[in-house]
């Protein structure tokens, strides 16, 4: 016979049964942290939460069954005939109901609505959370709930298989590159779920039920809040792991990269060149191979002969220079042995320090690499040193930090050794204490202009001052398509800074009249995104290694049709900025970010929860990127309950409908929200009504 307590600790509810702990405690406004374990819980365990605080809001309300000579047998078998009621929590929207037998459910206060409930793997054994033992005191853990049929899913971080709704979906919970793993579902039954733990995994969002997934962890943590609106589950998610701080208002203009410009006076002679067409920038990039060796954090004074003039010539201009710093260390970098004296390397499963191979410069092969370790507040000491010597203090404070899921090969996350733990527990944290090393760094120097460009991303991240781009993509309509849906679902996870490669980034020939119509649409797009940004590695390719430049990427580099409507985007930012900075403040301030599914302003409009080819840039521009191949129409779905201007024609639509629209090459569909007026037309005056070529369809 198993005798189940219930009882109050430290303001939360907590039950323990056979050799598990659980405990239910509030978090948050509206908000509660779920913990279990068998024997004990665990405070040392790194998660994307940040500390409860009890000061922002009533206490939760617990109630407790007298169990008093109540004697259950195991699975309930042999139990009363009389039901015992439930133990309760309550936290304001949200209210956790825990049976004797250990299993939870999550209602709505108000009304008792159920929104998720815990679900057992089977009516004999196991039970809804299940530890199996893997050695050493970890285990392989499960969380089961109910599937339900209608309800949505959408976040889970960053991917590449063009879904808005996850839905049906497996996801593996591991950094790689283009896949950036936040575990937070938002769900349309009116709850957002984080799974608190950076371990390696998966969830799996079937019919039959959805199962949280660690590989090898020691607790079973997640955090769920309720809301009576998306966008109310957004901004308690973001109380919960941060929020992320204002964007430099440089920020919001162009970023030019290639890969990439090999020497100093490449990379001015392109600003300079910007300079003398006139056109806007904000931001040109040093790429990889920039440095000495890998792991010297520092300029290759060969190629960068002076870096200080070569900034000061930037700021002039008023452009920023970006920098890429890698977390990989080659043995022959100048700081290995002191990263390897003082700890600072992360180690594999049996002691040593090298992950990966590279082609370095100095050396006519591949060479072993490791990577230093974030986790370790010695390491981000040691790192931050070397970078505000040899970048910060010529005026640089703009960080690429690339490569940093880690790149390792083969990516196996468990043979990890980490300060923080095992790889197989707390490798997902990765990326995001590297954000971290740069963001407290500049913070500790007094700088508040500074920011960080992450290829990965964990629940958190946002704190840290990091933007998220997709990695290292294709170059076709097909990836452009996917880019959507990715773009908004690392949004809703809590990243409001994200871009892409514009153009992709695996090749991509700029000769050839087929990808220069990829890039005219791709570049329209970045226009529209939170971070306008372009890259990548176009032909004609040479091999990897430090004299690669990649082939021209300039706005100038395809043509004379596609410059000018590139140039025609470039200005439609400038004229936006204004509306793009108050998006990022609204993120900064309210958690919300500024690229949005239609469903974050539309929630009550069914057919705006299905809709991922389209999005709002903030709560009054609706962006419909065009994704084929010779398109010169595009039907796009304008919301119910609010009425839409196209913005370069004037014409007038009432929402809850589908039109279709001209979209020749130079145009991409926007419309905007109840008479909102933005300068997307460069035209002076009354703009002239079109109505030819559009067709009205009811929804």
């Amino acid at each position: 016979m198993n005798v189940t307590t219930f009882r109050e600790h430290n303001g939360g509810l907590e039950w323990r049964g056979e050799h598990e702990v659980l405990r239910i405690e509030p978090w948050g406004t509206d908000s509660l942290r779920v913990r279990a374990a068998l024997g004990r819980l665990r405070d040392d365990i790194p998660g994307a939460l940040l500390d409860r605080d009890d000061a922002t809001g009533p206490a939760a309300t617990i109630t407790v069954p007298d169990l008093t000579g109540l004697r259950v047998f195991k699975n309930g078998l042999g139990s009363p005939p009389d039901p015992v009621p439930p133990a309760r929590i309550t936290q304001g929207n949200i209210t956790a109901e825990l049976t004797l037998d250990g299993l939870i459910r999550f209602v709505r206060t108000v009304d008792g609505t159920e929104l998720l409930a815990e679900r057992p793997a089977h009516f004999w054994w196991p039970g809804s959370r299940v530890h199996t033992p893997v050695g050493h005191g970890y285990q392989r853990l499960e969380q089961n709930f109910q599937a339900y049929e209608g309800e949505r899913l959408y976040g889970l971080g960053q991917r590449q298989h063009g879904l808005l709704d996850q839905k049906g979906t497996v996801t593996d919970l591991v950094q790689r590159n283009t896949e950036v793993t936040i575990p937070f579902a938002l769900s349309n039954r009116g709850y957002g779920l984080l799974w608190n733990s950076p371990a390696v995994g998966r969830v799996e969002l079937a019919v039959t039920g959805t199962r949280w997934v660690a590989d090898s962890a020691r607790q079973i943590d997640y955090w769920i809040t309720a809301g009576d609106r998306p966008a109310d589950i957004l901004r308690s998610y973001a109380d919960a792991t941060g929020h992320a701080p204002e964007l430099p208002s440089w920020a919001s203009g162009f970023w030019q990269c290639k890969l990439r410009y090999r020497t100093q006076e490449e990379l001015l002679t392109v600003a300079r060149e910007h300079r003398r067409r006139g056109l806007p920038l904000s931001v040109i990039v040093a790429d990889f191979f920039h440095w000495t060796r890998l792991g010297d954090w520092r300029f290759d004074p060969a190629e960068w002969p002076d870096p200080a003039a070569m900034v000061e010539e930037l700021d002039e201009m008023g452009v920023k220079l970006m920098v890429s710093v890698w977390p990989s260390v080659n043995r022959s970098s100048e700081h290995y042995d002191a990263l390897e004296r003082g700890g600072m390397l992360a180690a594999n499963e049996y002691g040593t320090a090298a992950h990966a191979t590279w082609v370095d410069k100095g050396a006519d092969h591949r060479v072993m690499v490791s990577f230093y370790d974030p986790t370790n507040p010695d390491t981000r000491a040691f790192v931050w040193d070397k970078v505000r010597e040899n970048y910060q203090s010529l005026g640089i404070n703009l960080w690429w930090l690339d490569a940093c899921e880690p790149e390792m090969k083969p990516g196996h996350p468990a043979n990890l050794r980490l300060h923080a733990g095992h790889g197989a527990e707390v490798a997902n944290l990765y990326p995001r204490e590297n954000a971290r090393i740069f963001h407290e760094g500049m913070a500790a120097s007094g700088n508040t202009d500074g920011m960080s460009f992450s290829r990965s991303a964990w629940a958190g991240s946002q704190r840290y001052g990091t933007a998220v781009w997709s990695g290292d993509i294709g170059t076709d309509f097909t990836a452009l398509r996917q880019q959507i849906a990715a773009g908004l679902n690392i949004g809703i996870s809590g990243i409001p800074w994200w871009t892409t490669d514009i153009g992709g980034f695996h090749g991509g020939d700029p000769d050839d009249p087929a990808f220069r119509e990829v890039l005219i649409r791709w570049f329209q797009f970045g226009a529209l995104c939170p971070i306008f940004r372009l890259h990548g590695f176009r032909l004609p390719w040479l091999p990897l290694g430090g004299e690669m430049t990649g082939g021209p990427n300039e706005v100038w580099s395809y043509g004379d049709q596609a410059y000018r409507i590139l140039g025609d985007y470039l200005a439609l930012r400038e004229r936006i900025r204004p509306y793009v900075d108050e998006q990022m403040r609204t993120a900064s301030r309210e958690g919300l970010p500024p690229m949005r599914a239609l469903f974050l302003e539309f929630p009550d409009d069914d057919a705006c929860w299905t809709v991922a080819d389209s999005y709002l840039l903030g709560p009054d521009l609706l962006v419909a990127p065009v994704t084929t191949a010779g398109a010169t129409t595009r039907e796009v779905y304008l919301p119910a309950g609010a009425r839409w201007t196209c913005a370069w024609t004037g014409a007038d639509f009432e929402g809850g409908a589908r039109v279709t629209v001209d979209a020749p090459l130079e145009r991409i569909p926007l419309f905007l929200r109840d008479g909102t007026r933005l300068p997307v037309s460069a035209l002076v005056g009354p703009v002239a009504v079109e109505v030819a070529g559009v067709v009205v369809e009811g929804s």
